[in-house]
């Protein structure tokens, strides 16, 4: 008696990922637990919070620092800080 196993094959399905808004602001507010209140260059206020690497890095962020932010496209009231501009 054989036993016959079916061996399927994997099924790849490529799902896309939704595309990040890139922009730039300043710390307005430095808030507990790695949160920040971050004015945009439209004057509309955001709450972001620091991404890993930054995190990883201990990089410091105080009010008036200029950021770079990612926000998605579904909740433009909050938002991740991936870099500290100059």
């Amino acid at each position: 008696m054989s036993a016959s196993v079916c061996a399927l094959s994997p099924v790849r399905i490529s799902v896309m990922k939704e595309e990040h808004i890139e922009v730039e602001g300043r710390v307005h507010t430095v808030l507990p637990g790695t949160m920040f209140r971050v004015e945009l260059d439209n004057k509309h206020l955001v709450l972001a919070t620091i991404c890993g690497k930054m995190r990883k890095r201990f990089v410091r962020l105080t009010t008036g620092d200029r950021v770079k932010m990612e926000m998605s496209p579904y909740d433009l009231n909050k938002g991740r800080i991936t870099w500290r501009l100059r």
